[in-house]
Parts: structure tokens; sequence; C-alpha cells
């Protein structure tokens, strides 16, 4: 294992005199990934073709903005990056680094990455935060397979400060070393795995998680009482249900499938609660119910 170091970095040199991040996905990981970029003070350009998704997009990053600098988790003074929002890939051909947080599916992802690398400039640092398609897998179906990486940013990226970095088979040493820019710049540390199927944290949280919906399912516990032993018990910080609906339980859904599809492991195999709630519309937080009630964003 290998670890990058944190230290205090401003913007990096380059497109311009600022060091420039695209994000592809204005989903729930998209706008975290960009809320932690601008409130950096990176430039941000936040990519996606669903105009209703870009439409909200401003308001959404403004209001974790808000929230990050009420918790402490982003620092109140300082420079805001400024935030573009396109529909096109074309928007990424002046970033110095691209990160792709689109759904779960695999050719999806290497159809974005194909559109990344046709308008990227050589050498530019493309990452995927893809949380069960292994690194290589996407690599050997685009161009410059060298300068493709995996990281996982967990939600909400402000509020966690390790990321987990998968270095895939073909990845190359200028790719690695532009991943410690980005995140010295973010003010994240990175711990460096091999690849495979799944981040290393996604193969161990998500088969917690499906277990815990399969307990609540048989009637051995309740929802609340199964998080509450996990955390006064084993340390957990929120619980695993309460975790399922922060990650968004259809997205929880789709990456146990393509784990279970790679891995053959039967554990994997979605829980029938989990299913249900996806079928429900209950996805969590962003839709206000998933596990626990929310309430409506």
């Amino acid at each position: 294992m290998s670890e990058f170091v944190v230290r205090d970095a401003g913007l990096q040199p380059g497109n311009g005199g600022a060091a420039r991040l695209a994000v592809f996905g204005a989903g729930v990981m998209g706008i975290g990934i960009a809320t932690l970029a601008v409130g950096r003070g990176v430039p941000v350009v936040l990519v996606d073709v669903d105009q209703a998704r870009l439409s909200a997009a401003r308001e959404r990053v403004r209001n974790e903005l808000r929230l990050a600098h009420m918790t402490g988790a982003l620092p109140p003074s300082g420079p805001i990056g400024e935030l573009r929002l396109a529909d096109s890939a074309m928007a990424a051909a002046d970033a110095t680094w691209v990160i792709e947080a689109i759904t779960e599916v695999a050719e999806l992802k290497a159809k974005v990455h194909r559109e990344i690398a046709a308008v990227a400039a050589p050498g530019t640092l493309r990452v995927t935060n893809t949380s069960s398609i292994p690194v290589d897998e996407l690599a050997g179906q685009i161009p410059f397979p060298e300068g493709l990486v995996g990281i996982h940013f967990m939600n909400p990226p402000c509020l966690i400060g390790t990321l987990e970095v998968v270095r895939g088979p073909r990845t190359g040493e200028r790719a690695m070393a532009a991943v410690e820019a980005l995140l010295s710049t973010l003010g994240r540390k990175g711990i460096v795995v091999a690849d495979g199927p799944g981040f290393v944290t996604s193969r161990v949280l998500h088969r917690m998680i499906n277990d815990a919906a399969n307990v609540v399912a048989e009637g051995r516990a309740t929802i609340e009482d199964v998080d509450a032993l996990m955390e006064g018990c084993l340390g957990h910080p929120t619980g695993p249900l309460r975790t399922a609906d922060l990650i968004g339980i259809d997205n929880l859904v789709d990456s146990l499938l393509v784990l279970h599809e790679r891995t053959g492991d039967d554990s994997y195999r979605p829980s029938e609660l989990l299913l249900r709630k996806v079928a429900d519309g209950d996805h969590g937080r962003k839709t206000g119910r998933g596990f626990y009630e929310y309430g409506v964003r």
C-alpha cells in the first residue's frame, strides 16, 4: 500500500494559469465532487446531458457549499472556484483533470470516456469514480488507457478526507503524478490499491449493507436496531442502512449487480428489500425516503 501525503497546495499552473476540473455527471456524486472542488478554489465545469439535472445543479452546489462551510468541512474563507455547466464533452477540452461520475453502467462509462479522450489534451488525467467496474475493463475500450485511474470519492466528498485510488495495469506514471496533484489541491489523502471488481471499500461495505437489509427482511431486527448495533458495538459512524440512504439505494443496487456478475459471489446478489425500495422509488436521501424519512429536498 502506498499513500499520498496531503500538503497545502494552491492551484497548479496550466490552462491559462489555473488548473481546471471537468466533472461528468450531475448526480449525487458529481454534485458532491464539484462542491468539494469549487470550495477549494478550483474552477469546475459540470457536464451532463440531462437538462433537468443541469438546471438544478448550480443551486444544489450552492446549498452543499453553504452546508460545508457551516459544518467546517470546507474553509469558510478563501477563493471559490467558478462553476460552469455544459451538456457536451467538448467542455473538457481545456481541463487539467477529468472525473467521470455517471451511472454505474459499463457501456455508458466507456462511451463517455471515449468522448473525453477525443477532446482532452494529451496527458490529461481521466478518472472514473466507478465503485464496481474494474479500471482495466474500461481502459481496454478507450484510447490512451495509460491516462485512466480510478478514484473513489465517497459521499459526501466534502466530509471524507481519505480516498481510494485504483491503479489499473495500464495506468502510467504521469497519470499517478497528476492524481497526487489533484488530491493535494483538494486537500485529500489517497490510498493506492490494485485493480479488480469493485473498490476495496465497496467490496466490503456493499456486502455489509446487503446483509443488513437481509437481516431486516428476515424480521430479526428493525432498521433502527441494526444501525444502532453497528454504531454502538462496532463503531460504524452512521450504521449500514443509513449509509445506504446516503449512497443512494438505486446506486447501491447497480453496484451490487455488477459485483455479483463479475465476482460470482452470491453474497452480492441484491437483497429483495433493496430491490423493492428501488422499484418503489425510495432511493434514500435524494428522494426524501429510503430506510428512513428525510422529507422532500
